[in-house]
């Protein structure tokens, strides 16, 4: 029997009080480093929760035309707005302690450490949604002592600065659900077509089970596997009391429909619109690439899906598939400017080129309505008359000649007055014109309907050489019918962030810069290319498409050797369609010749047949009478066309048409010499010039 000595005593009572002192300084050495962290976390504040987000585009109907992610689709979304199956599926499988430990399951980690003990391998994890979602923020995915120090750091800071809900709500809107997809929102979407809110127990329970391996448990990928882990994470829901059996058996045997591959990454539609928008928000709004690509923007834009996909539709079967001839279609609202479909060419995929709003080509005769107004402005009347015959033209100081031709050569050798020269769309007349006001006259006419485009101030500028963009003619005539009110073409109507804060609302100042008569004037005469009775030496340049009509339009077609053009309105929409090849090469087939009135006439009929039929509004100071369009004067009941044409009050002819009286005694287009001629001041200029 051992004696206890009171040496012995004394070393025991030594070793004691050593290992209680050390035991002492490790306690306090710990909690000062334990401290130390705290505080370091403290004053390090709430860590950023910004995680880039996919902007989205919407149109005019709230429905999502497209999307920009680089790669990574990424939404934002409310854990209200998350269903409780979800939830429940992922604290079951992922931590379901969440709400009670801070940060670090403790007894989880024991857990993991004697399995992985036993196994002699790593076979268990124990890493909280806390510490998962500073992984996911701020943190690489190596395996490295430094980046579980900064998790743990960040972990901390989170569990000190944020709420529970705040940090789950996170952590579902940041994990990775494969296929460059992050978040249960975009998950939801991209799987199932639906928003994470609408989710079944059956659906949320398989999308929970992809985090943990992306590339093993995708539907997409291993349908079996995700099957298997599916069952896994339901019967951990049963075991957590938040399911039935009953209910999880429904689930296992409930058919999943999954969004296709193909609609799974299909691109959003009209992407020469979406490219447009993309440019705008860049250099008009100054919004740089980074923050429009990654801050989850909400882009609500103008278009109107019907009408783009009948756009695209008519564009893809009017064209022969074997043609190589481009086209470019857009529509705007005349009142507003909002761009309602945009077709830049025949296939994106091919070709990104904008023939819309980046191509500058010869506007040909679309050129004149814009000529013709100025000239109204300067005392024209629809009655003005001209010769209209061969004619060769001086300018320059005499310096240069400019000899152009009517189509086909087709003359009256007469006069004409000018609701027959933009209905015939004869060329003499519109140089006359031209060079009669001033070649400046249409430069700074063509700039006040916002034409932006460098243009040469020779004659023929009369008749479209100077090339200009297809959007920018497009808006041109939406001014004029909509009685001179400024517009400009609006792709973007707000823009939100992610949070739904409102960073930029188009906002639309009327501002009259037409004189509002003369613009209904030039409107009006515009419609004369589509009447039959306004035929002549040549017939009325809408004639081709006149019999598909069911309403009235007011249009202008304009054609060069490498070019076809045709503008025309209603006062609901106007659009333009021009056709052509990119490279110079000349338009030489009838039928390609054709595609531009035909494509134009056809999309406006298909984009209005739910529209009420609306005509143009003459103002208060314009008065409609009905004339004789050969001589610009009154019709009797002896003419064999009457026209109602308008005029601005005081400038209508007040005069009766001689030519067609029954005594046959006077010669065509010769007045009664006992009848007081009504030509004014303007009229016998333009006879003496000529």
């Amino acid at each position: 029997m051992d004696v206890i000595t009171p040496k012995r005593i004394r070393i025991t009572i030594k070793t004691v009080r050593a290992i209680i002192f050390i035991s002492v300084l490790l306690l306090i050495f710990f909690s000062t480093i334990l401290f130390s962290i705290l505080l370091f976390a403290k004053t390090q504040g709430a860590p950023s929760l910004t995680v880039s987000q996919s902007t989205i585009l919407y149109a005019s109907d709230g429905s999502k035309i497209g999307e920009t992610h680089n790669g990574q689709r990424r939404y934002w979304v409310k854990l209200e707005d998350i269903s409780d199956e979800v939830l429940q599926a992922t604290l079951a499988i992922e931590d379901r302690n969440f709400y009670e430990h801070h940060g670090f399951d403790y007894k989880r980690i024991a857990g993991a450490a004697l399995a992985d003990l036993k196994a002699m391998a790593k076979v268990q994890g124990a890493s909280t949604i806390t510490q998962q979602y500073a992984r996911n923020l701020f943190l690489e995915h190596e395996k490295t002592w430094k980046r579980k120090a900064l998790e743990a750091l960040y972990t901390i800071r989170l569990e000190m600065n944020y709420s529970k809900d705040d940090i789950l709500e996170g952590y579902l809107n940041t994990i990775y659900y494969g296929h460059g997809v992050y978040g249960i929102e975009a998950a939801s979407n991209y799987y199932f077509g639906k928003t994470s809110s609408e989710l079944t127990l059956a659906e949320a329970s398989l999308l929970t089970g992809i985090p943990k391996g992306p590339t093993i448990y995708s539907p997409f990928v291993h349908e079996e596997r995700a099957k298997k882990r599916q069952e896994v994470i339901l019967n951990t829901m049963l075991s957590e009391k938040y399911i039935t059996k009953e209910q999880l058996q429904e689930a296992v045997v409930t058919k999943l429909i999954y969004k296709t591959k193909k609609e799974a990454v299909q691109t959003g539609i009209a992407p020469y619109f979406h490219d447009t928008v993309m440019k705008i928000l860049a250099n008009q709004l100054k919004m740089d690439e980074h923050e429009i690509t990654t801050k989850g923007l909400r882009i609500y834009t103008t278009l109107d899906p019907d009408m783009q996909k009948k756009a695209e539709n008519i564009m893809e079967s009017t064209i022969e598939k074997e043609s190589d001839i481009q086209a470019g279609i857009v529509a705007i609202h005349p009142q507003t400017g909002e761009v309602k479909a945009l077709v830049g060419g025949r296939d994106y995929e091919k070709s990104q080129f904008n023939r819309v709003t980046q191509a500058k080509r010869q506007p040909g005769s679309t050129m004149k309505p814009l000529l013709y107004y100025a000239a109204l402005t300067k005392g024209f009347t629809p009655s003005t008359e001209m010769r209209s015959e061969p004619t060769s033209f001086t300018y320059n100081d005499g310096k240069s000649t400019y000899k152009p031709s009517n189509f086909n050569d087709y003359y009256a050798n007469d006069l004409i007055t000018l609701l027959q020269a933009i209905a015939l769309s004869d060329n003499i007349y519109a140089v006359k014109t031209h060079l009669f006001l001033g070649m400046e006259e249409l430069l700074k006419t063509s700039k006040l309907f916002g034409v932006e485009s460098k243009l040469d101030l020779v004659p023929s500028l009369a008749l479209g050489t100077s090339p200009v963009r297809l959007l920018d003619m497009v808006n041109a005539y939406g001014i004029l019918g909509n009685g001179g009110k400024k517009i400009e073409p609006t792709f973007i109507t707000k823009v939100e962030d992610a949070s739904g804060n409102v960073l930029y609302e188009h906002s639309l100042e009327p501002k009259q810069i037409l004189e509002q008569e003369n613009a209904f004037v030039a409107t009006h005469l515009m419609t004369g290319m589509f009447d039959k009775r306004l035929n002549d030496y040549a017939s009325v340049t809408g004639q081709s498409i006149a019999g598909s009509l069911t309403r009235d339009y007011a249009g202008k077609s304009g054609t060069t050797s490498t070019d076809s053009w045709m503008i025309g309105l209603t006062p609901q929409l106007v659009t333009g369609v021009w056709t052509g090849y990119d490279k110079d090469k000349t338009i030489d087939l009838v039928q390609e010749k054709a595609y531009a009135k035909k494509i134009w006439a056809t999309f406006m009929e298909k984009a209005l047949e739910d529209q009420p039929v609306k005509a143009f509004r003459p103002p208060n100071d314009v008065v409609g009478v009905y004339i004789n369009p050969e001589t610009g004067k009154l019709a009797t009941e002896d003419c064999p066309v009457r026209r109602l044409t308008y005029y601005v009050a005081g400038t209508e002819p007040t005069h009766y048409c001689t030519v067609h009286l029954d005594d046959g005694e006077h010669d065509e287009k010769q007045p009664n010499k006992d009848v007081k001629s009504d030509d004014g001041w303007m009229n016998k200029l333009f006879k003496w010039w000529d």
